[in-house]
């Protein structure tokens, strides 16, 4: 099994390997028309990410499709990049996660660092073989739904709050200019806010382990027992995710990818908010 993180010079010099597929997912999802890495696809997180009826994530037929058309077979290692510090990359390597697809690794950095860095990219869209994929059934252990979240309040669970201190606080709603939110502000009763941006550096690179690990304990998250992480709409809370358990090696971490779009706006559950920052 390959690293789950792997640096923009490993991919500078494999990414191009027959049995590796680069694919680009932005928050931005007109950033990829700008110029992207040689040879990578885009996944649009909002046409092809979820579900856009019901919001939720993709059903497995609907994976296999997407993973298919990509050209990405069962032993293909995916390496997933993209901007905002890798936001909706990392919540698509949690798909890849959730239905099976072991060879996937998430490139230090992102858009940003390989921008930074001054390395070349391209407008041309790489041709594509279709192949035949099958996943497996969702894997148990790394999603939370609402009432497991509403099951932890109160108990020896973790929940992790990823959002800006204003999002927890409930002073604001949502950053400015989304159009996903939710009913109300403030956040799941008995959540501690770490936010995401705390585990990385200026250069888009995620802080060294010693420093992770030293920023989440002061929050009461070592490890120990488990831990369920949100944001708002499930990009962020992705990005801790993977922190948390990549780089971390935590094993009983779960994302609550309804995250405050969902909790936000349903009826009699517990909700804080605090005082703005």
């Amino acid at each position: 099994m390959h690293d789950r993180l792997v640096s923009c010079d490993w991919v500078a010099a494999h990414g191009a390997d027959p049995d590796v597929r680069l694919v680009e997912v932005d928050v931005d999802t007109e950033a990829y028309g700008e110029g992207h890495l040689e040879g990578a696809l885009a996944w649009s997180w909002t046409a092809q990410l979820q579900d856009p009826l019901t919001r939720n994530v993709l059903a497995q037929a609907d994976f296999e499709a997407l993973m298919a058309r990509s050209g990405i077979a069962n032993d293909t290692h995916v390496v997933v990049y993209g901007d905002n510090n890798n936001w909706f990359a990392a919540y698509a390597l949690w798909l890849l996660e959730l239905y099976g697809h072991e060879r996937c690794s998430l490139m230090d950095g992102g858009r940003v660092k390989w921008l930074g860095d001054s390395r070349p990219t391209t407008s041309a869209v790489p041709a594509v073989t279709p192949t035949s994929y099958r996943a497996t059934a969702a894997l148990p252990g790394r999603r939370a739904y609402r009432d497991e979240v509403l099951s932890a309040i109160g108990g020896p669970v973790r929940l992790v709050d990823v959002r800006s201190p204003a999002e927890f606080a409930g002073s604001v709603i949502a950053p400015p200019g989304v159009s996903e939110s939710a009913q109300r502000g403030g956040h799941i009763a008995g959540a501690v806010n770490v936010p995401w941006a705390r585990a990385v550096n200026e250069d888009g690179t995620f802080r060294g382990i010693d420093e992770l690990r030293t920023l989440y304990a002061g929050a009461g998250i070592t490890g120990d027992g488990e831990t369920i992480v949100y944001c708002r709409i499930g990009e962020r809370s992705a990005h801790t995710w993977f922190v948390l358990t990549h780089l971390l090696g935590y094993t009983n971490v779960r994302h609550y990818d309804g995250s405050w779009t969902e909790y936000g706006s349903l009826i009699d559950v517990p909700i804080e908010i605090a005082e703005a920052p």
